[in-house]
C-alpha cells in the first residue's frame, strides 16, 4: 500500500480553480443522488453489507477494480517506475494483480458458497467463536491507517487548490464519505465506484497517450511512442526492465541473498496478504453467483494488470523525455500535455480514485465490527442496520482521529498487509483446504503469526540504525513476513496437536 500527497497533481490557474469548484460540487451531488438511489435497495442486513448477494459480473468486477486502483498506486507507482524501474513496482500492480486472479481461482467459489458476510463469520464457522473475535479484533484495526490516509490525501487537494485548512478539510472529506456511504451501504459503494473507476481510468489512459505521441516517442502516434519508448529504455536503462535483483558488484553472497528474499517477500505479501482482506472478499460475497465471484475477480485481475501498466509507461516515458531533474511524472507530464479542461477532468479522475479507496476502506472493517463485534451485544443484537450504519460512524471517526495526529502516523499503512498475511492467510488456506479440528488451531496460527512479525520487524527497523554487525543484523537477512508466516503456519499444526475433536460452535451458521 502506497501513500500519496496532494502536492504531486499539476497546478491550475484562477479560472480552472473555478471550473473545478463548479465540477467538484457537482460531483459531490452526482454521488449523493446515486448514495440515495442505492438506499432503496437496502431493506435488510444483507443488502447493506453485501448488496443482497445480486451483483451482476460488471458491478463486481467494476468495484474491485475501483478498490484496488486508487490515487496512491498512479503516482507512486508511476515514481517507482522512473526511479527504479520493474524492480520497484513487483508489489504493485505485479502481485496485487496476481491476487485477485489467485482469489478467483483458488477462493472465490468457495468462500462465495459459504453465504458469508465477513471473514470473521469464516473463522466463526471453519473454526469457532475465539478464532472469529481473534480474527475481528487483528483486522479491524489495520484498516484505520488506510482509511486517514484516504481523508488526508482528499483533504490535501482541497487545501492545494481552494486553500481550505486541513484540519476543516479533513472533516468536510469524511462527512461527505460518511453520509453516502452510510446511507446505501455495499450497494451504494459499487454503484459509485463502477462510475469513478470508468471516469479515472479514461482520465490515465488520455493522458498516457498524450505522453507516448510526445515529439521524440510517437509524433503523433502512441502506438509507435510505446515500441520507440521500450527500444530506448532496452538500450539506455537496461537495469529497469529487470524484475529479478542483479548479483552486487562487490560479489557479497549474503547481499544477494538479501534481495532476493527482499523481491519474493514484496510477491508474497502482494499475492497472499490480499486475500484474507474484508475489502476483496466483501465483494466476493456480494456477487450473484459462485461464477460470477470467480470470472469478476480473474477479470478484475487481468483488467487491474493492464491499466496498472500505464503509470509505469508514464514513470519510463518522463525518463527518456526529461531525464534530468526530481519531481513527479504523472504530476509534470499531465501539465505538460493536458490542455486547460482536460487538467480539470483529470483532477476529478484523481479524487474519484481516492474517494472509490475511501469507501471501501470504511465499510470493510465497519461490517466486521458491526455484525461480528458489537452484535455480541444486547443492545445492537436485534438492530442489524443500525448497528451496521453506526459501525461506518465509529470507524469514520476512528480515521478522522488518526488523520489529525499527522502523517508520521501514515507508516502504520504499509504494515495491513503485512498483518494480514502473517496472522490470517493459514488459518483461510487451511479452513477451506485442510481439516482443522478447533479453534485451537486459527487463533494460535492468527497469535503466533502476529506476534512473531510484530518482533521481528521492530528488529528490523531498530537495526536501520545500527552501524555494527550483530546477530541480531543477521536475522534482518530473511523478511520478517517470512518468520510470520512460518509461526502463524507452525501455530497452526500446534493447535491442531493439542486440540480435541471439533466443537458444535465450529458447525454453527452466518
Amino acid at each position: 500500500m502506497l501513500t500519496f500527497a496532494a502536492e504531486d497533481l499539476p497546478q491550475l490557474n484562477p479560472d480552472s480553480v473555478g471550473w473545478l469548484k463548479v465540477a467538484l460540487c457537482g460531483y459531490v451531488l452526482f454521488l449523493l443522488a446515486i448514495s440515495i438511489f442505492a438506499s432503496r435497495k437496502v431493506e435488510n442486513e444483507s443488502d447493506y453489507l453485501v448488496a443482497g448477494r445480486r451483483l451482476p459480473l460488471f458491478l463486481a468486477f467494476g468495484t474491485l477494480i475501483a478498490t484496488w486502483f486508487g490515487a496512491a498506486t498512479m503516482f507512486a507507482a508511476a515514481g517507482a517506475a522512473r526511479d527504479e524501474g520493474l524492480l520497484g513496482v513487483i508489489l504493485d500492480p505485479f502481485a496485487c494483480a496476481a491476487t485477485l486472479v489467485l482469489s478467483g481461482l483458488f477462493f472465490a467459489r468457495p468462500l462465495w458458497r459459504m453465504e458469508l458476510f465477513t471473514m470473521a463469520d469464516f473463522y466463526r464457522i471453519k473454526y469457532g467463536p475465539q478464532a472469529e473475535i481473534t480474527g475481528a479484533c487483528i483486522q479491524v484495526p489495520s484498516y484505520f491507517a488506510w482509511v486517514a490516509l484516504q481523508y488526508s490525501a482528499l483533504a490535501g487537494i482541497l487545501n492545494l487548490y481552494f486553500e481550505i485548512p486541513m484540519t476543516a478539510g479533513i472533516l468536510i472529506v469524511a462527512g461527505i464519505t460518511l453520509i453516502y456511504t452510510m446511507i446505501g451501504g455495499m450497494w451504494s459503494v459499487t454503484l459509485t465506484d463502477t462510475i469513478q473507476i470508468l471516469l479515472a481510468l479514461a482520465g490515465l489512459v488520455v493522458l498516457t497517450a498524450s505522453a507516448l505521441s510526445h515529439e521524440g516517442l510517437g509524433d503523433g502516434n502512441p502506438v509507435r511512442g510505446l515500441s520507440v519508448l521500450i527500444e530506448k529504455i532496452s538500450t539506455e536503462h537496461p537495469d529497469h526492465l529487470r524484475l529479478w535483483p542483479a548479483p552486487p558488484e562487490d560479489g557479497s553472497t549474503l547481499t544477494y541473498v538479501s534481495s532476493i528474499l527482499g523481491v519474493l517477500a514484496l510477491w508474497a505479501t502482494g499475492m497472499f496478504g490480499n486475500i484474507p482482506g474484508q475489502d476483496l472478499q466483501q465483494r466476493v460475497f456480494a456477487a450473484k453467483s459462485e461464477k460470477t465471484a470467480q470470472h469478476a475477480c480473474i477479470l478484475a485481475g487481468v483488467l487491474y494488470l493492464c491499466f496498472g501498466a500505464l503509470p509505469l509507461i508514464l514513470g519510463l516515458s518522463s525518463l527518456v523525455t526529461h531525464p534530468e531533474g526530481n519531481f513527479d511524472p504523472v504530476a509534470f507530464l499531465a501539465g505538460e500535455y493536458l490542455s486547460t479542461g482536460m487538467l480539470v477532468i483529470f483532477v476529478i479522475a484523481v479524487v474519484s480514485m481516492i474517494v472509490s479507496t475511501a469507501t471501501s476502506a470504511v465499510l470493510a472493517p465497519a461490517t466486521i465490527l458491526g455484525h461480528n463485534l458489537l452484535n455480541r451485544t444486547k443492545l445492537f443484537r436485534e438492530r442489524a442496520l443500525l448497528r451496521d450504519r453506526l459501525s461506518v460512524l465509529f470507524v469514520s471517526l476512528g480515521g478522522i482521529a488518526l488523520s489529525l495526529m499527522g502523517e508520521s502516523l501514515m507508516g502504520l499503512l504499509d504494515m495491513a498487509l503485512s498483518i494480514q498475511l502473517t496472522a490470517l492467510f493459514i488459518p483461510v488456506v487451511m479452513g477451506l483446504y485442510g481439516k482443522p479440528r478447533s479453534q485451537t488451531s486459527a487463533v494460535l496460527a492468527m497469535l503466533f503469526g502476529f506476534f512473531t512479525w510484530l518482533l521481528t520487524y521492530a528488529n528490523e527497523l531498530m537495526q536501520e540504525t545500527v552501524t555494527t554487525e550483530t546477530f541480531l543484523t543477521q536475522v534482518t537477512l530473511i523478511p520478517s513476513d517470512f518468520y510470520g508466516l512460518a509461526a502463524s503456519l507452525s501455530g497452526y499444526f500446534i493447535g491442531q496437536q493439542i486440540a480435541g475433536p471439533a466443537s458444535e460452535s465450529t458447525s454453527s451458521q452466518v
